[in-house]
């Protein structure tokens, strides 16, 4: 590598306390596959760093030790902020903070990983910003941050000065998006076929989730019981095991539904089942048998019959129907 040689792509990471291993391997190791020849993981068109005051434990449990404090920021293009399993923690880390806000003034692009975005909108650096976090934290993000349009429609989505990612595999295709446009397509095309991909996906490809927005329903307990529900969606969940699993007695839980949502619970949970197969019918190719199961009916038959019920038509229609609509567009 010539002396003073800066490649193109260059990123800081930052790993929060119970960070997500999948989506920082992710994000990381496409840097290097990319930045060499042969996997041999020399810094030539793309470095990495990780920086932080100490060592992090990941979710897993995996103990990770940063490589050197808090580095001026101008020396990287884009600092990630990988996040995980620590974003219900309320409290702000003020010397993250105050680095991330340099880091912003000074131009450098600033990266959420997974719910590393909770700590860019603390540092007060998201608003009017549209940003992008997993559908699985979508509720928790708008409750903390009511002011900031996020979004559960997609991987990763970029701004002018952030990129927010959902995390998990997305941080892949993140990572292989800026290496494409930074590095070329030839060294995208290298990491990819390293890692023994089909591809990379674009920033507009939905998340494969289900989430019930529920922001709306004002009942503590009822939004409890149904982020429950969003947790079970392939088991065969009943009132007793919903109602024990929050503390509350079968006719409480009854009675809550019906007075916040005028439903019963079973009722909610089988209509979030059966929407939850419509997504699936739309966004994969899997058979219908498959999403039986992954919606938690006994079979294709038992699907069958309850999707037509609420929508009128069977899933193998709503496949179709889907396809037409795309293929006019």
């Amino acid at each position: 590598m010539p002396l003073g040689h800066q490649p193109p792509l260059r990123v800081g990471f930052i790993l929060l306390p119970l960070f997500t291993m999948n989506a920082f391997a992710g994000f990381i190791d496409s840097l290097r596959l990319a930045a060499d020849k042969g996997g041999r993981s020399r810094q030539i068109h793309c470095s990495w760093q990780i920086m932080g005051p100490g060592p992090v434990t990941s979710s897993c449990g995996l103990e990770a030790h940063p490589q050197t404090p808090y580095r001026e920021p101008s020396e990287f293009t884009h600092i990630a902020v990988c996040g995980g399993n620590n974003y219900l923690n309320p409290h702000e880390d003020q010397a993250l903070s105050q680095y991330l806000k340099e880091a912003h003034r000074k131009g450098v692009k600033l990266v959420g990983v997974c719910t590393g975005t909770f700590a860019i909108a603390r540092a007060g650096l998201l608003r009017g910003q549209r940003v992008c976090v997993h559908w699985n934290v979508i509720n928790d993000f708008r409750q903390q941050f009511p002011k900031i349009d996020a979004t559960p429609d997609r991987i990763f989505l970029e701004s002018a000065r952030v990129i927010t990612c959902a995390g998990s595999s997305g941080a892949t295709d993140m990572a292989l998006h800026l290496i494409h446009r930074t590095c070329g397509s030839e060294k995208a095309q290298q990491a990819i076929r390293h890692m023994v991909l089909n591809g990379m996906r674009t920033s507009n490809s939905p998340q494969t989730h289900f989430f019930e927005a529920i922001h709306e329903i004002r009942d503590e307990r009822v939004r409890v019981a149904v982020l429950t529900m969003e947790q079970s969606l392939n088991t065969r969940l009943n009132t007793c095991d919903l109602a024990k699993r929050i503390n509350l007695s079968p006719r409480q839980l009854d009675r809550l539904f019906r007075q916040e949502l005028g439903i019963t619970p079973m009722r909610y949970f089988k209509i979030m089942r059966l929407r939850y197969a419509d997504w699936l019918l739309h966004h994969t190719d899997s058979s219908i048998a498959d999403i039986a199961a992954d919606c938690g009916f006994s079979d294709a038959a038992h699907l069958a019959r309850d999707f037509h019920a609420h929508f009128a038509c069977s899933p193998g229609q709503s496949r179709r129907q889907e396809k037409m609509v795309k293929a006019l567009q």
